[in-house]
């Protein structure tokens, strides 16, 4: 698939964002806590918070999405969760394409050049949840270290497409299509997070994106006036809305995948440049 493909793949596929067919999707789903159309990390959240595991999840309603994740303990009594642990190894097939540095899903440019790059299956791409994820993939013949900044929307769970110079690290390109295993690692990096808004932020209406993050990030929250915080919707093109968030400066409230948390105070709304703040994960 060419790249400006998959750019337009991002909103066309975005039905498919959780881990339920699309034609389920469409149906009523019992206990879409925030009627996002699919059942999820956050769906599974809010039903532990509310207890509604011990008294509605029962028979054919305990096999949706949201009893697994329950049952697995992901989610903390606080209604937090850890989507995966840390070193979790995801098998699937790895295929290669000429694309990722520039016009990928996950709008990160500049893509550093000495870095690989590859494209996360849609599955777990997950909504952009993956997006700028380093992963750490096993082939046939080798090993390689990879910064996900594009979208497989054909994939299957579990596949990634190599940028073609990171190939031939763990196969011949006249192989094609190899089985491979990987897994999240840090990602290589000593500074704090930075913060991007999308072109044409104001204080009605603003795109966030969170840069250099060592883990993926699994929701931004902003600090309201009265003292609570807000999640901000994610887009499948690696922004959070923030749609009347004000002018700032906010103090965002940042969950990795993992469960870390850190909070940075007084970021700016600053359309003409990244802003750097001073929380990073632990690695």
């Amino acid at each position: 698939m060419k790249l400006l493909g998959r750019v337009f793949a991002c909103t066309a596929a975005a039905l498919i964002v959780g881990c339920i067919p699309a034609s389920a999707a469409t149906a009523a789903i019992p206990y879409d806590k925030d009627n996002s159309g699919t059942l999820n990390v956050f769906d599974a959240a809010l039903l532990k918070r509310d207890k509604l595991n011990d008294i509605a999840l029962a028979g054919e309603n305990y096999d949706t999405l949201a009893g697994y994740l329950l049952r697995r303990n992901d989610i903390s009594a606080d209604g937090t969760f850890v989507l995966e642990e840390k070193g979790t190894i995801h098998y699937g097939e790895g295929t290669y394409y000429g694309g990722g540095y520039e016009g990928g899903c996950c709008m990160l440019e500049p893509v550093p050049e000495d870095l690989f790059v590859c494209a996360m299956n849609i599955t777990d791409y997950n909504n952009a949840m993956l997006a700028g994820a380093y992963i750490e993939v096993t082939g046939p013949e080798g090993t390689v270290q990879m910064y996900v900044t594009d979208l497989l929307p054909e994939g299957k769970p579990g596949d990634v497409d190599f940028n073609i110079n990171a190939f031939p690290e763990v196969a011949p390109l006249w192989m094609g299509r190899v089985n491979i295993s990987w897994k999240i690692i840090p990602f290589p990096t000593d500074e704090p997070v930075s913060y991007r808004y999308q072109e044409g932020s104001t204080k009605f209406w603003c795109g966030i994106q969170v840069r250099n993050h060592r883990y993926p990030i699994a929701k931004l929250e902003v600090l309201r006036e009265d003292g609570t915080y807000q999640e901000l919707p994610r887009k499948q093109y690696n922004y959070f809305d923030g749609t009347g968030i004000g002018a700032g400066p906010f103090t965002f409230r940042v969950t990795s995948i993992f469960g870390d948390v850190f909070i940075d105070e007084d970021i700016p709304l600053s359309p003409d440049a990244d802003v750097v703040g001073a929380g990073q994960f632990p690695e």
